[in-house]
């Protein structure tokens, strides 16, 4: 992007683009190394060296399970949290590959046996197979549309790969059928190069969807997973190809140890970003889950909130928030943005009208924003006679002052009487009544309000000689209510005759009166008390007009301000 002053600076999409660019880039690396050098010790293998060392292997592939327990562990609490059919899947995959590596591990020589046998040393393709089933389950409509059913048979799958891991341990430890006999003499043999080949197609296809999950979402822990999810296939190919105690054959164990490495370094960094569990596994969250994720959230806002502003402790809340797996770092944000809510509330809420602020908080957060409906309501205009020869010889700031004096006496009175200031306008104030259909008595709420209007105006120009006063104007019709505008700009009003009308009647009047139409003047029936002008002609009307100057209370007599 160019300024003017030709300089070219980034823009955000760019800069975001460059990110990704460095990131993939050791990325890539990470992925492309292994196959080469493995390539390199097949196409040489004078450098595929023997080495032969039984603590490493123990220590290493044991170290490789650990971590895969943990990811097992904290994946499966992410998962349950919200019951998320997505990583329930991922973690039965971490869970299969870190209990047959653990297996595995008990292979070396002087652990448990004194010589491997077949069960033991095969132990890990077996795990990674079964966890290809579940990672690429993971990226199917077995984590979409259907869902549910994966939730409803999680404890069985559960149950049914630890069921197999104590199975599997019990026959090679017992060398019984068909987990006795010697080790191949390589760890991949007969069907397992099959069922290795399928997994590695499932790796990569796995890791293919969650990439793209990562370009519409972002987030390192689906990269970092993509990633993992290669380097498994990886180690499958070098399973297949690989010459015990060999470097080819060490090459794998490595590989398992960078893949999880990988998810474990990448789920770190996102936790120490976002403080909790969930926001770190959020990436790979379904639609679903995040919809209801967005909907815990909201109403821990909310009630933090509203326990706040009633000014009782929050702590029943927090422990509640607490119980239901918020963490420390969650709660404490909870509570930041409870405040900043209420603060921005605050700020906002003078500027919109009150029925639309009550309608946008009632409607649900993927409803749409509030509709116009057509209903009878009662408009009353409001402006100051007198205001622009009063503007004409008076600084501005005396000016603003004095608007702002009445504004403070006219407001509450409105409000009071249920009305809904719909707009000002220089000196002038649009409020209407009935705008949400529950006020059959709006005439009489705006012939009220009017009055009262009128009584406190005058008391304060009584102290303030040369102030302007108020005229008004009200009439009840037909009207459509609600939001009006564009998307990116909106406003609440009333539109229809009525309304217009109610502006004409009031420029009929002089100050201190109030002017009615007819249909106010019926709503407001027997007790009214006023007297008929006749008919007018005003301004926008083809027809001339019956209107009512309703009496006024005499205001007390006003003591003149020093």
């Amino acid at each position: 992007m160019s300024t003017a002053d030709g300089r070219s600076y980034p823009c955000r999409m760019e800069v975001a683009a460059e990110s990704d660019r460095e990131r993939l880039w050791p990325i890539g690396f990470l992925l492309i190394a292994p196959i080469v050098g493995l390539a390199a010790l097949l196409l040489q293998p004078q450098l595929d060296l023997h080495w032969e060392h039984q603590p490493s292997h123990f220590w290493l592939v044991l170290v490789a399970a650990a971590v895969n327990v943990v990811l097992a562990y904290v994946t499966n609490l992410a998962a349950g949290r919200y019951r998320d059919a997505r990583l329930v899947l991922i973690s039965l995959a971490f869970l299969s590959s870190a209990g047959f590596l653990g297996l595995h591990a008990l292979a070396t020589p002087g652990v448990l046996l004194t010589d491997p046998n077949v069960g033991f040393a095969i132990a890990t393709p077996v795990g990674l197979i079964i966890a290809s089933g579940f990672a690429a389950a993971s990226a199917t409509t077995l984590a979409g549309p259907r869902a549910s059913a994966v939730l409803r048979a999680r404890s069985a799958m559960l149950l049914g790969l630890l069921g197999l891991m104590v199975v599997w341990a019990v026959l090679s430890i017992a060398r019984l059928p068909p987990l006795d006999g010697p080790p191949p003499p390589r760890e991949g043999a007969a069907l397992l190069d099959v069922l290795s080949v399928i997994a590695i197609g499932l790796y990569l296809f796995a890791a293919l969807r969650l990439f793209q999950l990562h370009r519409a979402r972002g987030g390192t822990v689906v990269l970092g997973m993509a990633a993992a999810l290669v380097l498994l296939a990886e180690a499958l190919v070098a399973v297949l190809v690989g010459r015990n105690w060999h470097l080819s054959w060490w090459e794998w164990h490595l590989l398992l140890l960078a893949a999880f490495a990988t998810i474990a370094f990448t789920a770190r960094r996102e936790y120490r970003r976002r403080g909790s569990l969930s926001g770190t596994f959020g990436g790979l969250y379904l639609e679903a889950t995040l919809a209801r994720v967005d909907r815990w959230y909201a109403e821990a806002v909310a009630a933090v909130g509203a326990a706040e502003a009633a000014g009782t402790p929050t702590e029943r809340v927090l422990e509640q928030l607490r119980r239901e797996g918020a963490s420390d770092d969650e709660l404490a944000l909870l509570q930041q943005t409870a405040h900043e809510v209420r603060r921005l509330d605050a700020v906002f809420r003078p500027y919109l009208p009150a029925a639309l602020t009550r309608r946008i908080r009632g409607r649900a957060s993927d409803a749409p924003p509030p509709t116009s409906a057509e209903r009878e309501i009662t408009a009353l205009f409001a402006d100051l006679a007198g205001f622009t020869p009063f503007s004409e010889t008076h600084p501005p700031r005396e000016v603003v002052d004095m608007l702002n004096a009445y504004w403070a006496r006219v407001v509450p009175l409105i409000d009071a009487a249920g009305g809904t200031i719909e707009s000002f306008a220089g000196d002038g104030v649009l409020a209407l009544f009935n705008v949400d259909g529950s006020q059959p008595d709006h005439a009489r709420r705006a012939a009220g309000a009017a009055t009262e209007i009128v009584a406190a105006a005058g008391s304060l120009a009584g102290t303030h000689p040369g102030w302007p006063v108020f005229r008004l104007g009200i009439n009840s019709g037909s009207a459509i209510v609600g939001v009006v505008g564009a998307d990116a700009r909106r406003s609440f009003t009333a539109i229809g005759d009525a309304v217009n009308t109610a502006a004409r009647l009031m420029t009929t009047g002089a100050p201190g009166d109030i002017i009615v139409g007819r249909r106010t003047w019926e709503l407001l029936g027997d007790p009214a008390a006023g007297m008929s002008l006749g008919s007018v002609h005003v301004k926008g009307k083809r027809d001339a007009v019956e209107v009512w100057r309703l009496a006024v209370p005499e205001a007390p007599p006003a003591t003149p301000s020093e």
